[in-house]
């Protein structure tokens, strides 16, 4: 898979090396200093400490606290219980639609059924009432009849 070690003389190539070229650094340009008057001068004030030194300063405004949140007009668990009552009452009116819906689906199976029968029994007298033309049938005229080998002949 590998060749066979053969002595050979390395090839000399010609190496170029590249040197960095500096860059100068770059001196940014000061920027331009824009005086802010303020609207108004805070008042400098001077407080004399208990060991009789005296601090002067500008006054600092306390720092203000966070407003509590207001509580609203109506409690969470009032909230909650309408809420609830709110679902309870859609899940009740889904129900009701839900017995409408298989009352009126019983109805309409009924209906069917009816059909059925009322064309299932039209289809039976048709084939009786149709059956009296034809003499291979058993209706005989009673009054006229002979009785032969236990057949009635009209």
């Amino acid at each position: 898979m590998y060749p066979e070690h053969t002595p050979h003389v390395p090839v000399q190539r010609a190496v170029e090396v590249h040197q960095p070229t500096p860059y100068p650094p770059a001196v940014p340009a000061p920027a331009p200093v824009v005086p802010v008057q303020p609207g108004t001068v805070p008042a400098v004030a001077s407080v004399v400490l208990p060991d009789g030194r005296v601090v002067t300063g500008y006054a600092i405004n306390p720092a203000q606290p966070e407003p509590v949140a207001a509580k609203p007009a109506v409690s969470r668990t009032a909230v909650n219980v309408a809420l609830g009552g709110a679902g309870f009452l859609a899940v009740c009116g889904g129900l009701i639609l839900l017995t409408s819906f298989i009352a009126a689906l019983t109805a309409f199976i009924t209906q069917l059924v009816i059909l059925a029968a009322v064309c299932f029994g039209g289809w039976i007298a048709v084939q009786v009432l149709s059956a009296s033309g034809h003499r291979g049938g058993t209706t005989v005229n009673i009054r006229r009849a002979v009785f032969k080998r236990n057949h009635f002949h009209g």
